[in-house]
């Protein structure tokens, strides 16, 4: 099995309780009643049925049968609060952010995009407060498959400026390198620094360039962009507005000309928004690492809109699905391990093409066993069930497609509880 933190070679996939083996336990082995990869397991599988608290993974874990427990490891018996509290904030929080996306990974069939789209945002989990302060994290999300590949905690009384380095080491670990990467970020991450660590690493940089580049923003302000004809317009209706957005892109004579390193292109953004008859009209500046040759206009007006997924399929959902600013974790690596679960769960369920993850986790609830049986299966090919069947129109259940490579549901009926 590969070390912590190495992708998956040659399409090769383990199952859950096999990938958790490798995370070191931190407890004392005189006083070790259950198995780490169960404890980790069990809390996996249960923020993944909407488990919000360490409590309520607990909750979910006493509600299983016998055969369950089995699965998941447990002989006999199954841990009480503190036994599954008190790992889950000793264990190495960037040990399970390297084994569990990976896992995730290998689980997914479909090739690789062409070019990848990482984003990168921070977020403070405002119910968690150590000694130290606020817990703020910061993660790098790959748009391509809704799976967070890095993840570091920004250190107390400091910003995301310095954690951004070691978190692009972690990701550049995780893929093996940053060819055909582009990492899109906020304008807190225009900096030199920055540039150069991911030119550095073999990948590409595309970020706002905002006031807080005062020199470099003024430049652009100046270029004539009056001259520069429109290179890609998309337009969208919803929620009661229209939106059009233009895109223009000026290649730079010579790459870092304008004073921020690798720049190749100068691309200004104009929205154009009406709500209730009130037309608003912004332009946002962006600076990109790549030439025209590997990043036309329409290319990077997705990749300007990919940058917003952070935010909306991973922290929203974090805070209204999970509930993450009103779990009071409090104690060691505990926030840090609590976010490294939900999103694993958000990025299992996407890999499943599960739209909405709030309905996601109650049909998992519903359905623990075949929960437990996707997750525990060695088998790549093995999803999530509840495509094999959909209700119709007249009320019957039709088979959509087949899901199981050679592998047969396990306790069908699983609502049936036997103790």
């Amino acid at each position: 099995m590969p070390p912590p933190g190495s992708s998956t070679a040659d399409g090769q996939a383990f199952g859950l309780l096999e990938v958790l083996a490798r995370v070191r336990d931190p407890r004392d082995p005189r006083g070790v009643r259950y198995p780490l990869a169960s404890v980790l397991a069990v809390a996996v599988c249960a923020v993944m049925a909407g488990a919000c608290t360490f409590a309520a993974i607990v909750d979910w874990v006493d509600d299983l049968d016998a055969p369950a427990w089995g699965r998941l490891g447990f002989t006999g018996r199954v841990p009480v609060l503190t036994r599954v509290w008190r790992p889950l904030v000793r264990v190495d929080a960037e040990t399970l952010t390297a084994v569990l996306p990976d896992w995730l990974c290998s689980r997914v069939s479909a090739p690789p995009p062409a070019r990848r789209v990482i984003a990168v945002d921070g977020k403070v989990v405002r119910g968690a407060v150590l000694t130290e302060g606020r817990v703020h994290l910061l993660s790098a999300f790959d748009t391509s498959t809704g799976v967070v590949r890095a993840q570091v905690q920004v250190a107390a009384k400091s910003n995301e400026i310095p954690a951004f380095a070691p978190l692009l080491e972690q990701v550049t670990a995780r893929l093996g390198s940053l060819a055909g990467a582009v990492i899109v970020a906020d304008a807190l991450h225009t900096q030199i620094a920055h540039a150069r660590a991911v030119a550095a690493a073999g990948g590409d940089l595309y970020v706002s360039v905002k006031a807080n580049q005062p020199t470099l923003y003024a430049h652009f302000k100046r270029l004539p962009w009056a001259l520069v004809p429109v290179g890609d317009q998309h337009r969208d209706t919803g929620h009661g507005r229209r939106e059009t957005r233009t895109v223009k892109a000026l290649t730079l004579k010579t790459p870092g000309s304008i004073g921020f390193p690798h720049a190749q292109q100068a691309v200004p953004i104009t929205r154009t928004r009406t709500v209730a008859d009130k037309r608003t009209r912004e332009t946002v500046y962006l600076v990109a690492s790549l030439p025209a040759a590997h990043a036309q206009p329409a290319d990077l007006q997705q990749w300007a809109r990919l940058e917003w997924h952070i935010v909306n399929r991973l922290h929203w959902v974090h805070d209204v699905t999970f509930g993450e600013d009103a779990h009071r974790a409090r104690t060691g690596t505990g926030p840090a391990v609590a976010a490294v679960l939900r999103n694993t769960a958000i990025g299992f369920h996407r890999g499943n093409g599960e739209p909405n993850i709030a309905r996601a986790t109650r049909r998992a609830n519903r359905r623990p066993h075949d929960l437990i049986t996707t997750v525990t299966s060695s088998y790549s090919t093995t999803q999530w069930p509840w495509r094999n069947a959909e209700l119709t129109r007249g009320g019957a259940r039709t088979p959509r497609h087949t899901n199981y490579d050679g592998l047969h549901r396990a306790n069908a009926h699983a609502d049936e509880r036997t103790r």
